[in-house]
């Protein structure tokens, strides 16, 4: 039996995360919407920047992301910078709060993104904050590789 590719859209990316954060695990989470939440992100209504991600009571909440209110959705609409829960087993939960737990590690939302049956996942990474050098030196490596690959495709 064929296994089936997970292909999936990206609807939002939290590009500056990997700026300011070095990633050092990702997992993916399920994400509980309200209807006009998931309405506005196929419209392309929200955005990840200043998002943490903060356990309560053995739940995790997803928290500070921004999703606009949907342009058709009257008194029914959804609070833009509400905490969202995500969907984790008890374990997932248990060994994030345990990593958490290290000086200097955060939990934060790098992207969110439909799968194919239609779900929104949440992509979660632990990260440790960089130093002002680090972010340097990362930004110097990148120049280095565009100027190498510009090299090559014109010679």
């Amino acid at each position: 039996m064929k296994k089936k590719k997970h292909t999936s859209l990206e609807l939002v990316s939290n590009r500056a995360a990997y700026h300011h954060y070095e990633v050092i695990d990702t997992m993916e989470a399920g994400i509980k919407l309200l209807g006009t939440e998931v309405k506005s992100l196929r419209d392309g209504g929200g955005e990840l920047r200043d998002n943490y991600i903060t356990i309560k009571k053995n739940e995790a909440f997803l928290m500070q992301s921004f999703i606009a209110p949907y342009k058709f959705g009257n008194i029914f609409n959804h609070e833009e910078r509400r905490e969202r829960k995500l969907l984790l087993h008890r374990s997932e939960i248990q060994k994030l709060k345990k990593q958490k737990e290290e000086k200097g590690i955060s939990l934060i939302g790098l992207s969110m993104y439909f799968t194919k049956t239609g779900y929104v996942k949440l992509k979660i990474g632990l990260c440790r904050g960089k130093k002002l050098f680090d972010k340097r030196a990362s930004l110097k490596k990148k120049s280095q590789d565009r100027e190498m690959d510009r090299a090559m495709k014109n010679s």
